[in-house]
């Protein structure tokens, strides 16, 4: 079991930054792999950035060279670190949890178990 509580959204102008928080309670000794996804309205829910059990880590191509997924695991806290923003990363972002992932979690929904309640990211133009 894990519980997850996004925290760091907010308003930004484009070219901005912000940076979001994700702190997971889980039992002892369990290690997860986890996801950043975002749906903007009227749009499908989309994996945006993860990071593996292991440490590797991965984003879409939208935002690679912009976004950086980061853990803190003294603190079980993942961090988004989100710059040079743009008005269609306006979503509501999501993190989620899984017991493991695969090269290709981030398109699969599916794979991650445990979600946050999100947090709203809007910038503007």
């Amino acid at each position: 079991q894990a519980q997850l509580v996004e925290s760091g959204g907010g308003t930004a102008q484009a070219g901005g930054s912000l940076r979001l928080s994700c702190v997971a309670s889980r039992n002892s000794g369990t290690t997860y792999c986890m996801a950043w996804f975002r749906q903007a309205p009227g749009t499908e829910r989309e994996g945006v950035a993860v990071i593996g059990r292991t440490g590797w880590t991965d984003n879409i191509d939208s935002v690679k060279g912009r976004f950086t997924m980061s853990q803190d695991n003294v603190e079980n806290t993942v961090y988004l670190q989100m710059q040079s923003l743009k008005p269609e990363d306006t979503a509501m972002y999501y993190c989620a949890a899984a017991r493991n992932c695969r090269s290709d979690s981030l398109s699969r929904e599916s794979d991650f178990s445990y979600w946050g309640q999100g947090t709203q990211v809007t910038v503007s133009s």
